[in-house]
């Protein structure tokens, strides 16, 4: 059993999320620049080109260079996205929508990199109580980050430019710290090639790997419905947004710390029945926002535990179920389906919504998760261990 430097790339992985997390001041940059949220909007669609290019660029160069080095190039691509938002004077050149795609370019290559790096330096057990703690860290940055500088904000003068350069030096150290993480663990063996991924799908479809790569696409698409749709959900009652993510990102990092070195030793049908059970409780809990704040409460916490531990718990599986050639492929599409639904998901929520209202909007997320309750207790496996 390898002894792997994790400190470095977790902190770095804390200060890289912390940077994304910051793309929450973008909109408020247009907003002081006087352009409207249509301008906004449209170039913050930008990162999400960038992102889904990010994904496949990794998949495909992993092979060449060592994940590791491909997440600190990520790290510090975001820096240089928020450097040249740093140094605009205005909102209406094509500048703006250059630094959203180079942060969300720079996710992309880091949310694949980081765990590609970790997965190929670690054994089957190793990998469960490893992304489990990766993915704390990466929750408490996406999550923590903006509340640290709105409160950094609300307490001094800063500028939002001075912020923003805040924050590309922010991403420069940690890409410093992934590349010391690369140098300090070098990749075990490296076949200097490119990685053809995509064809992997038509392996990967013909073995149980591809039930965890589905529900990562249908875990994606609750989340972000959950998420970006909060206000709609909680106008009329007295509940607030900022609660719910309050309380669901402090649960989930919490048992994901606090339950990393157990998870990988239960077994793993129950133990993903129990937390989509938790998530789908929680969903329909938001059911009960119009009669008592504490609804929202217990969703929030509810779909924490559920939907925090079940991420890491189906990457792992979907990583270990995989054959050893098919492994960087597993977890390539694994993420890019994550990125589907996150990405692909709120256009068909807005639309249901207008549509069915409030009650069948929550109704569909919870037909989402059953679907992938449905998905992890299919019985066409030939193994039911631990995971």
């Amino acid at each position: 059993m390898r002894t792997l430097p994790t400190p470095l790339i977790f902190i770095g992985t804390l200060l890289t999320a912390s940077g994304y997390g910051a793309t929450f001041l973008i909109a408020a940059w247009f907003d002081s620049q006087g352009a409207s949220e249509l301008l906004a909007g449209r170039t913050l669609g930008m990162a999400l080109f960038g992102t889904l290019l990010g994904v496949p660029l990794v998949g495909w160069f992993a092979g060449k260079v060592d994940a590791a080095r491909l997440a600190a190039c990520g790290a510090l691509v975001i820096a240089g996205g928020y450097a040249v938002f740093t140094a605009l004077p205005h909102a209406s050149s094509l500048l703006p929508s250059l630094a959203c795609a180079l942060i969300g370019l720079g996710w992309g290559m880091f949310y694949l990199g980081a765990p590609m790096a970790l997965s190929e330096r670690i054994d089957d057990h190793q990998r469960g109580p490893v992304f489990t703690r990766f993915s704390a860290f990466q929750m408490s940055g996406i999550c923590g980050g903006p509340v640290l500088l709105a409160l950094a904000m609300a307490h001094s003068s800063m500028s939002l430019n001075s912020v923003f350069l805040g924050v590309s030096i922010i991403a420069l150290l940690a890409s410093l710290l992934l590349t010391c993480f690369a140098h300090r663990s070098p990749q075990p063996s490296t076949a200097a090639a490119l990685r053809p991924w995509l064809r992997s799908i038509s392996r990967l479809s013909r073995t149980v790997a591809i039930r965890p790569i589905i529900m990562a696409g249908l875990g994606g698409a609750v989340f972000s419905g959950m998420m970006a749709f909060q206000s709609s959900l909680t106008t009329g009652t007295t509940s607030q947004p900022s609660t719910f993510f309050a309380i669901h990102a402090l649960t989930a990092v919490i048992t994901r710390l606090l339950l990393a070195k157990h998870l990988s030793s239960w077994p793993r049908t129950p133990l993903m029945t129990t937390l989509l059970l938790c998530l789908m409780g929680g969903l329909l809990c938001l059911l009960g926002l119009p009669v008592h704040a504490g609804f929202h409460i217990a969703a929030a916490a509810l779909t924490g535990a559920g939907y925090g531990l079940l991420y890491p718990v189906i990457q792992t599986w979907a990583v270990n179920a995989s054959h050893p050639g098919d492994r960087h492929g597993a977890l390539t599409w694994f993420v890019l389906a994550y990125f589907i639904g996150i990405f692909g998901f709120p256009p068909l929520g807005g639309w249901l919504l207008v549509t069915v209202g409030k009650t069948g909007f929550v109704y569909a997320l919870a037909l989402l998760a059953a679907l992938e309750l449905g998905l992890g207790l299919m019985r066409n496996e030939s193994h039911h261990g631990p995971c």
